[in-house]
């Protein structure tokens, strides 16, 4: 009887442990987002997790929209950081099935991040975020005063 019962306990113990590692591989979906990231923390009572808020705009003056998105893997976690307040490409995956916030608070995954320069204002139209200005070298001083 013991040992039907501790069959069975292992049985479910091993379909479950199938289940989460089956819904953390496959990805429903994938795809990728643009815009401002605007908030990032690590958050989490038993289970911390990376949870971050990108802001989209489609054009200027348009209401905001907001991608809500969970990291996994520190490297990438530094990366959004290091992005926080700047235009980024965030590449995710749809994770469907994960059934406790554990896994994070949300079902999209973010697995790169990619600085974005061009910023499109309208079809076919795009504007160049400006560059860190580099110091122009002094004219001598000779030169200066003629």
């Amino acid at each position: 009887m013991l040992i039907r019962f501790l069959a069975a306990l292992l049985a479910v113990v091993l379909l479950a442990a199938a289940y989460f590692w089956l819904a953390l591989q496959w990805s429903y979906s994938s795809g990728e987002r643009a815009g401002w990231v605007q908030k990032f923390s690590h958050k989490g009572w038993v289970c911390k997790t990376w949870e971050g808020e990108l802001a989209l705009v489609s054009l200027p003056g348009s209401s905001v929209e907001k991608f809500f998105f969970t990291v996994h893997d520190d490297a990438v976690a530094k990366q959004v950081a290091a992005a926080t307040g700047k235009r980024v490409t965030l590449h995710y995956e749809e994770k469907v099935g994960l059934p406790t916030s554990c896994f994070g608070e949300t079902r999209y995954f973010v697995t790169g991040v990619a600085a974005t320069q061009d910023i499109p204002i309208g079809p076919g139209v795009s504007v160049q975020t400006p560059s860190p200005a580099v110091a122009a070298p002094s004219a001598p001083a000779s030169a200066a005063s003629k």
